[in-house]
């Protein structure tokens, strides 16, 4: 399995969690780029829920120390 880098899981975090709270004030736009990184979040974890996908992409920052885009898992 393709894990993506820890600094794109980083990334898609913040952005998730940064997104979230302009999505709730209710910007058409924050609500849509909100639904892309999901998306994003969703694939990079190969996960279908947003839920699984935080919990999967947290787990794997804790235990990850790959240097390149992509590690090879098991």
């Amino acid at each position: 399995m393709l894990m993506a880098h820890p600094a794109v899981l980083k990334n898609l975090i913040e952005r998730y969690e940064t997104l979230l709270r302009h999505a709730e004030e209710g910007s058409a736009e924050a609500r849509r780029r909100l639904e892309d990184v999901t998306y994003t979040l969703c694939v990079s974890t190969g996960t279908r829920d947003i839920d699984t996908a935080l919990a999967t992409a947290r787990r794997q920052l804790s235990g990850t120390g790959s240097e390149s885009g992509f590690a090879l898992v098991g």
